[in-house]
């Protein structure tokens, strides 16, 4: 995938601490999903949070984004128009994709953190790389 702004196995620990750091909203990149193979995570940051839709490729090859619920569900036949459509405001997502945040270079590789998982586990009984908010 030859987007600037895609950053391949960057895990999404290492994902919130590059969008974080730049402390900007808007800033977005697109990552391999740690959690569901053949999937892609599109994350933003907004309010010092960062935000994550999954990017599905449907059997003809469109890419679908799971966004706001009250949002028609739309495929784009590449991912260049997906983010083209997500830059305008009020599409779905927390905050328009404004600033894409560009790998070091065209053949870095990340990888996760070599972090101890037992003492990095911020939610209890907790597997996913997504929780769920209860109300």
């Amino acid at each position: 995938m030859d987007l600037p702004y895609y950053h391949g196995r960057l895990s999404k620990k290492d994902c919130e601490g590059l969008l974080l750091a730049r402390r900007a909203d808007g800033d977005f990149l697109l990552r391999d999903s740690e959690s569901v193979p053949g999937v892609l995570c599109l994350c933003v940051s907004f309010n010092n949070l960062v935000y994550t839709y999954r990017i599905f490729q449907d059997k003809y090859g469109h890419y679908k984004i799971q966004t706001a619920d009250s949002v028609p569900n739309q495929a784009f036949p590449s991912l260049q128009e997906l983010v083209s459509k997500f830059r305008k405001p009020n599409q779905g997502l927390v905050f328009p994709l404004l600033n894409p945040v560009e790998r070091a270079g065209p053949g870095l590789r990340w990888q996760s953190s070599k972090v101890d998982t037992e003492d990095d586990d911020d939610y209890e009984n907790c597997s996913s790389e997504y929780i769920e908010v209860l109300p």
